[in-house]
């Protein structure tokens, strides 16, 4: 895969490629980038949002999503043990049957969602790439999918690069050269372990289920984000920056996306979510991991992550949702990012997902969603961790590089090349992107524009520190 890359040296002007297939950081030198980012980069206007920036009038709509987003995402907490050597023996009793129920369930939840494989690849994290035939997916477990085939590609938006469609490596199980074969398409297998980490097995996948209100913010998600809103969106595109965030508990995650979104911000929400995260207790790791996500009731009964349950319809043999990232980028060294583009097919109404060179991943079917039937009212872009507050501090979870949106480039985390959709399938910049860091003391950001990165922001942070307890 090729992707962009810049160093402060002393040659100027010049663009650098790195090409994943060769696995060289080699970047052609530039220089002064940072200085002249810095330059023409006009800062965002963002306020303190420490605990009443729900109630702040940036606009009705935005601040009730924004609280809802806090709210509904899902709520991962440290399972506590309520055992002790004093139970009373009739309640151990019961254990063993609890267990036998946990795990018939958990097996026979696997045999719904591991499909059987062609052939099985192993990745190095550990991962088993199980190549499954394109109709024998989870998408096509959905009564209204049943029988069916992947569509074919569709049109893609007007403005984007001429393509030739070619195969991209930019996983870790995909550079043993070992690839699935055409017809089939790769599915990261889950196990037992996978699924006996989770919080809630019931909701394994899934995003949890809670109460909506509105009137806080310490349900522990914390986000930087840019958003554009007061449109119809058909779809949106950005260049983000991989890192590898340090991730303090098996129940916290920090994640960078793209989130489309349309409906009011009570039981009707629907989003399509695009990006990468670092989860331990979805994964079993602390790699970054492409992944991506759904619903059409706020998180309450539809969707789940990846190809956990029938929705998304995957179409490219060489892409694995949900397996890790590679390469990454590192503080002062190579900076590498991966561009994701989501749209509404003008003639079908499905929402394709493309990742970099024109690499189609697959779809959405329109029929999964209310109001994204139609288009999105608002797209966001940024980062997001759980904080579950340990030994009563503020988590030491890192936001995408760990560092303030204020060190720039080659330290904090950026997205880049923001753009939406129009109603015409045409790719435009955005014109009204704000930005917001409801705890700017732990994770803040800065959005800005230029001719190079066009409307892009930095953001990010280490979590606690001596202004972040």
């Amino acid at each position: 895969m090729v992707i962009m890359c810049w160093m402060d040296t002393k040659t100027r002007n010049k663009w650098g490629y790195f090409d994943h297939r060769r696995r060289q950081h080699q970047c052609t030198k530039r220089t002064n980038t940072t200085t002249a980012l810095a330059k023409e980069m006009t800062p965002g206007s963002f306020s303190n949002m420490a605990s009443s920036w729900c109630n702040k009038k940036i606009s009705s709509v935005i601040s009730v999503f924004v609280c809802f987003l806090l709210v509904v995402s899902s709520k991962i907490c440290p399972v506590s043990s309520s055992e002790t050597g004093s139970r009373h023996a009739t309640n151990q009793t019961f254990r063993p049957q609890e267990e036998l129920q946990k795990l018939k369930y958990i097996r026979k939840h696997l045999e719904k969602i591991n499909k059987p494989a062609v052939k099985t690849i192993q990745s190095p994290v550990g991962d088993l790439i199980d190549c499954v035939l394109s109709h024998q997916q989870p998408a096509f477990d959905h009564p209204q999918l049943k029988g069916q085939k992947p569509l074919e590609p569709p049109e893609r938006p007007k403005g984007l690069e001429p393509t030739g469609m070619v195969t991209e490596n930019f996983q870790l199980w995909d550079l043993s050269g070992e690839a699935c074969p055409e017809g089939t398409i790769p599915i990261r297998r889950t196990t037992e372990q996978d699924m006996l980490r989770a919080s809630s097995i019931r909701r394994f996948g899934r995003k949890l289920r809670r109460h909506v209100r509105r009137d806080t913010n310490s349900n522990g998600h914390e986000h930087a984000v840019g958003y554009v809103t007061g449109d119809q969106y058909y779809g949106a595109k950005a260049s983000i920056n991989v890192w590898a965030p340090r991730v303090s508990s098996q129940y916290e995650f920090s994640l960078s996306q793209m989130w489309v979104i349309s409906g009011s911000f009570g039981d009707d929400l629907n989003t399509i979510e695009a990006g990468w995260q670092v989860s331990p207790e979805l994964y079993g790791d602390n790699y970054p991991r492409f992944f991506t996500y759904w619903t059409s009731d706020a998180y309450q009964a539809t969707g789940c992550y990846n190809l956990l349950c029938s929705g998304f319809v995957q179409t490219n043999n060489r892409v694995a949702i949900g397996a890790a990232i590679s390469p990454t980028s590192s503080y002062s060294g190579g900076q590498f990012d991966i561009s994701l583009l989501v749209w509404k097919d003008p003639k079908h109404g499905n929402w394709w997902l493309e990742f970099g060179n024109g690499v189609l991943v697959g779809y959405w079917p329109s029929f999964l969603f209310t109001h994204l039937r139609d288009h999105a009212s608002m797209v966001q872009f940024g980062g997001e961790i759980v904080n579950s507050m340990p030994s009563g501090f503020h988590t030491s979870t890192q936001m995408g590089s760990g560092h303030f949106a204020g060190e720039g480039f080659g330290k904090a985390s950026y997205f880049r090349n923001l753009q939406v959709v129009d109603w015409d399938n045409n790719l435009l910049p955005l014109s009204n992107l704000r930005v917001l860091a409801d705890h700017p003391n732990c994770y803040d950001i800065q959005g800005g524009i230029n001719r190079v990165w066009g409307n892009y922001f930095y953001y990010g942070g280490p979590g606690r520190n001596v202004r972040c307890p």
